[in-house]
């Protein structure tokens, strides 16, 4: 697919604010929550919890596919979020601060208050994650606008959607329609387990990009070993994606698998936010006309940085860090590419009639 007249990313899925919190596992056992997923409760459940804490937590926009679409803003991309928030101060504080960041915020306003997701980070780096959705959860299908996906040369869905399984198959819809390939991040492992059957006819219909880590990859695929997996991911999509924390990433995509290293030495002060930023930066290149490797390797770097901070937001200077792996793409490459050595590569999403495919 030729990017040169397309080059929006258009995130779709939940407009929370995070919270986060550093506490120990005895604390998070006694929240309800479940180590490095994520529960669905009510807004008083995180009130009580709060109340709880031994330190006051901070406070950033957040959602699985708005962490994507701040990454490639700060990354200079196009980025669009589209979501639903509360009509209140919280709402307009996750407006202001996606602006901030370089997103155009597509926001529906609610009477019920903004979604919040409270973060609980324990020594070991690992969040697990308590949710109220809020106006989150009141999207609607016929909230996804037509020009929300004008100019989209991905949109980005994060797979929470599925529990709402009118939204996500309406913003698939609107994103094909549009003409845009489709991303789709898996999010966690409980909700692909409790998902599995609807999410693999839609991957099979509508996806082009996949990504899982490996829990979430075990629970869609039932394989354990990451280069079975990933030969599994990619039987579902042209591009497939297999994220392993500090042992990097594998990628598949015209029949070529590609592992990705990570950086640094595997340490990590909090892991939020980590798939999602790296989903960001290997979006950004692909878009940006840069090779699968070197997609990868954006993609790493954002997922390094973001797990040397609390939270989901990347400081400047890590973003600076970043931007040195942005070198000009080959001169003649308007479309993401997929090259071999010493030859030219045709486009990654190319098809013998020279339609995309799906």
């Amino acid at each position: 697919m030729d990017f040169r007249r397309k080059h929006v990313i258009v995130g779709v899925g939940s407009a929370l604010v995070d919270i986060l919190a550093r506490e120990s596992d005895e604390f998070l056992a006694r929240t309800g929550a479940v180590k490095g997923g994520m529960v669905y409760v009510d807004n008083a459940h995180i009130d009580q919890t709060l109340a709880r804490a031994s330190a006051t937590p901070a406070v950033v926009p957040g959602g699985s596919a708005c962490n994507t679409a701040v990454g490639v803003g700060q990354l200079g991309g196009a980025a669009r979020f589209v979501g639903t928030c509360g009509q209140g101060a919280l709402g307009n504080f996750f407006e202001n601060a996606l602006r901030a960041r370089g997103v155009d915020p597509r926001l529906a306003r609610s009477i019920t208050p903004t979604g919040r997701v409270l973060s609980i980070i324990t020594p070991d780096a690992e969040r697990s994650m308590l949710t109220f959705l809020g106006a989150a959860a009141e999207t609607r299908p016929e909230d996804l606008r037509e020009d929300f996906f004008a100019d989209a040369a991905v949109v980005h869905i994060e797979g929470y959607l599925l529990f709402n399984p009118d939204l996500i198959v309406a913003a698939l819809r609107a994103a094909r329609s549009a003409g845009a390939r489709i991303s789709l991040d898996l999010a966690s492992y409980n909700v692909v387990a409790q998902s599995r059957d609807f999410l693999a006819g839609i991957v099979r219909e509508y996806v082009d990009i996949l990504i899982a880590n490996e829990d979430e990859a075990r629970a869609f695929t039932g394989r354990s070993d990451p280069e079975t997996a990933l030969a599994a991911l990619a039987r579902e999509a042209p591009i497939a994606a297999l994220k392993l924390g500090p042992r990097g990433s594998l990628v598949s995509a015209d029949g070529r698998f590609v592992s990705v290293p990570a950086l640094g030495d595997g340490r990590a002060v909090d892991t939020t936010g980590a798939g999602d930023l790296w989903a960001a930066g290997f979006l950004f290149g692909l878009v940006s006309g840069y090779s699968l490797e070197k997609s990868g390797a954006i993609g790493s770097a954002c997922g390094y940085e973001v797990c040397q901070v609390l939270g989901a937001s990347i400081p400047q200077e890590g973003w600076h860090r970043i931007k040195k792996l942005l070198e000009p793409p080959h001169p003649s490459s308007g479309a993401a590419t997929v090259p071999t050595t010493g030859e030219a590569a045709p486009p990654l999403w190319s098809t013998a009639d020279g339609r995309p495919p799906k």
